[in-house]
């Protein structure tokens, strides 16, 4: 029987808690099986614990499973010791935390806990936005993220420049608008920002007579024919009673703070998991470390990145 978890309160108590390897194991066990644990392969429940190993045996079709099967952490040598304070850390670190950081905390190689840190942000992603928005008021923006050509080294410089014209990756963004620190975002890398490109991208994610507002790029005309749309010339004023996108710029601030200061700069094929990571601490800012936490520790089921995948070595399921 799996006593209930207690949940820690801060990252200290986080680091003693789940020092503990039966602990650990017992909060990441009731975590997920809240009713008693089920077979990972066939669903079937009742399985038989082997206390001495820590895993659990199918009576249906026979086959064992740990509780880290079917989610981040599994094929991971790494103990739950190491992997849930490292969990805590991304999840509450506002400008999120880098792999030296981690690796000097957790005691383990700078490899290891970048590749933690990436499985963590694949854990971090909406699983889903729950449906188009709609009946409330929007901001849209796009920006980019990245350095200067001409400041790259002439390795990198070259295979930058290869892959097009800018060195910059470009990012569209909304922001639903809310009262008191309840705003909403979303946002998603873009191979471009052209009409056709973030239009769609408008129109994927709210719901028609929405009220929308935008800069006035040329790429944003046209959605008055969908959306009640204004938009803000920042050539002239950045806010003109609503119409503004003072939110949205907000957030692409904290973004790019993340970036410039804690991780230095950030390849383009793993810019994507970044912004997740800052989508996930931004939409849950009013909660609390604990309830971010839990939040993150939900999302680890069915979420498996292997090493190849991440580097981009199996390119058939590298990350767009």
């Amino acid at each position: 029987m799996i006593t209930p978890y207690k949940l820690p309160e801060s990252l200290s108590d986080a680091v003693r808690y789940f020092a503990d390897a039966d602990r650990a194991f017992a909060f990441m066990a009731q975590l997920r099986w809240p009713n008693g644990a089920r077979c990972v392969h066939c669903d079937a429940d009742k399985p038989i614990f082997l206390k001495t190993r820590r895993i659990w045996k199918c009576r249906s079709c026979r086959k064992q499973f740990s509780v880290k099967v079917g989610t981040i952490f599994e094929d991971s040598a790494l103990g739950l010791d190491k992997w849930l304070p490292a969990l805590w850390l991304i999840a509450n670190c506002k400008n999120g935390v880098s792999s030296y950081e981690v690796a000097r905390a957790l005691k383990i190689t700078q490899k290891s806990a970048w590749f933690m840190l990436h499985r963590i942000r694949t854990a971090m992603r909406a699983k889903s936005f729950g449906g188009k928005w709609g009946g409330g008021e929007f901001e849209v923006d796009e920006t980019f993220v990245g350095g200067k050509a001409g400041n790259m080294h002439p390795a990198k410089k070259e295979r930058v420049l290869k892959a097009g014209h800018s060195a910059k990756s470009a990012i569209v963004g909304i922001l639903r608008r809310g009262p008191n620190g309840t705003s909403r975002v979303r946002a998603a890398v873009t191979p471009k920002v052209t009409k056709p490109v973030l239009q769609k991208y408008v129109r994927q994610h709210l719901e028609a007579g929405s009220n929308v507002y935008t800069d006035a790029y040329l790429s944003y005309s046209g959605l008055h024919t969908d959306y009640r749309h204004d938009t803000i010339d920042h050539g002239v004023a950045y806010v003109r009673g609503k119409a503004h996108t003072q939110g949205l710029e907000n957030f692409w601030s904290l973004l790019k703070r993340a970036i410039k200061g804690t991780y230095v700069s950030v390849d383009p094929f793993h810019l994507g998991r970044y912004l997740d990571a800052q989508v996930f601490r931004f939409n849950l800012r009013k909660h609390n470390d604990g309830e971010r936490f839990i939040e993150v520790v939900k999302g680890i089921i069915g979420r498996k990145l292997t090493y190849k995948k991440l580097i981009g070595a199996d390119l058939s399921s590298a990350p767009a």
